[in-house]
């Protein structure tokens, strides 16, 4: 094997539980697992990565000194309000990455290959001014979004116009942008799509393997894992719906921490749902287990694909996919009658193998 040095730059890192977090820990596991020199450069969060290093041969450094501000936790309204102003205005706390990020890397050199990775995108921009000052840290440098930045359809404000000139002038620097699905290049600006590659997310097969995949379950239990909204993936219809059967036996249990959208459904169906806060991905593939089906609730466009799907297929469970805005009942009997028939099947499962996964990422050192 040609051993290579790789730096995966990333604000999202275990043990946060965020699809960001799962594609820098996937990646670093794997890259150091195949045997490269692999360095991790995130915010640590006072958590101690000594034995996550020691037990997967990484070197895991904090871009942060001193203390991170972030005034999320103020509860007066008029903080929420002012913060939610300059979140829109500046990006502000996330904005705070650029700088962070570009003195953190300047001292660093020598990499074959570095993957930042996004959202937030500041991420981004504090590697390309690294890179502009730093010409040897790296010899390819890869941007990977999870979702586009200008052209991200579910966020509730879009960005003033002034940051479509960010954009341009971030995606002229890397070697190459990666995205999870073809259908989002259209999200990105026109000139720089020749250098997007489509990379999906990968995760460990055999962590889901090792899970049990066996329900023993007296009634329908199924469950949802991901979060919720009114305006991209909005359950309502969905638990209206099981508000109807009276006479049906069955549990929904919801991973989420979209609490506000559910609440109202706990008085209406009582024992039959169960709101559950998130819990690490290892944990979650033995819950999902045994459950009897899985609930999707598909995203109100196309260029945005959930990752949870592909948990769901590894698990091996049958998947009822609830269409925004068109709720077909008989679906939905079907599944409570253990009918199966009509499941959402993903396709072409191995892909999001995490050993092919790197293949693809490594071999953009060639092109």
């Amino acid at each position: 094997m040609d051993k290579k040095k790789i730096l995966i730059v990333s604000r999202a890192f275990y043990p946060i539980i965020a699809p960001r977090a799962f594609r820098a820990t996937e990646l670093a596991k794997e890259f150091a697992k195949q045997g490269h020199d692999v360095t991790v450069l995130t915010h640590k969060h006072d958590f101690n990565y000594n034995e996550f290093s020691k037990s997967h041969n990484l070197i895991i450094k904090d871009f942060v000194q001193g203390k991170w501000k972030d005034y999320s936790k103020k509860r007066n309204q008029f903080i929420k309000v002012l913060r939610k102003i300059i979140e829109v205005l500046f990006l502000y706390p996330d904005i705070q990455l650029t700088p962070l990020l570009s003195k953190a890397l300047k001292n660093e050199k020598d990499f074959d290959l570095l993957v930042s990775i996004a959202v937030p995108y500041p991420v981004h921009w504090g590697v390309a001014i690294a890179k502009q000052k730093n010409q040897k840290l790296a010899k390819v440098w890869v941007a990977d979004c999870g979702d586009p930045f200008i052209g991200n359809k579910e966020q509730k404000f879009g960005h003033p116009f002034y940051f479509r000139f960010v954009e341009n002038w971030f995606c002229k620097k890397p070697d190459f942008l990666t995205i999870p699905i073809k259908e989002a290049i259209e999200a990105y600006p026109s000139f720089c799509r020749e250098k997007i590659r489509v990379i999906p997310q990968g995760f460990n097969f055999g962590e889901a393997k090792n899970s049990s995949n066996k329900a023993e379950n007296s009634y329908p239990h199924f469950a949802y894992a991901g979060l919720l909204s009114k305006d991209i993936r909005d359950p309502s219809e969905f638990l209206d719906y099981l508000c109807t059967k009276n006479d049906q036996k069955f549990k929904f249990i919801i991973y989420t921490k979209s609490i506000k959208i559910i609440e109202p459904y706990k008085v209406r169906l009582g024992e039959k749902i169960e709101i559950r806060d998130y819990i690490p991905r290892e944990q979650l593939l033995k819950e999902l287990c045994k459950m009897d089906f899985l609930v999707n609730f598909e995203n109100t466009n196309n260029i945005q694909s959930p990752s949870k799907l592909i948990d769901y297929a590894l698990v091996g469970k049958p998947i009822l996919s609830i269409k925004p805005n068109y709720l077909n009942s008989s679906f939905i009997d079907e599944f409570l009658k253990h009918d199966y028939s009509n499941q959402f099947v993903i396709k072409e499962i191995e892909q999001y193998d995490i050993k092919n996964v790197t293949k693809q990422f490594l071999s953009l050192l060639k092109n």
